[in-house]
């Protein structure tokens, strides 16, 4: 059940982004970052855990999670250094994903050649 769970949250939120990007005019990076922002206030509203609960994966991947896991590393980076925590949680939260995607980018340009004509 934790896959058809995780299967039909993912798609629905693909879904809806996709719907977004054909029916509005609005660019794919503005798009990005009010995924990461929602992921942030659905977080803060202590409402995207209980989604990732009950979706796993389904949840926890798209960019709303991405948004979430910041959320969640400057909450408690400011419970326990303050202020200053605010700037040092979301590094400490998400590091692990955002050197594993410059790693496997980095691999996939040694591996594929780019296809752009010179």
């Amino acid at each position: 059940m934790d896959y058809i769970n995780a299967f039909w949250v993912g798609g629905v939120i693909c879904a809806l982004i996709q719907i977004l990007m054909d029916r509005t005019k609005l660019m794919p990076g503005r798009i990005m970052v009010l995924l990461v922002c929602s992921g942030v206030v659905l977080g803060a509203l202590n409402i995207y855990p209980a989604l990732v609960e009950y979706a796993g994966a389904g949840a926890s991947v798209p960019l709303l999670g991405f948004g979430n896991i910041l959320w969640k590393g400057i909450k408690e980076a400011v419970d326990t250094d303050g202020f200053i925590g605010i700037f040092m949680g979301g590094f400490t939260s998400s590091a692990v994903g955002v050197c594993a995607a410059l790693i496997f980018a980095y691999l996939a340009s040694l591996i594929f050649k780019p296809k752009m004509k010179e």
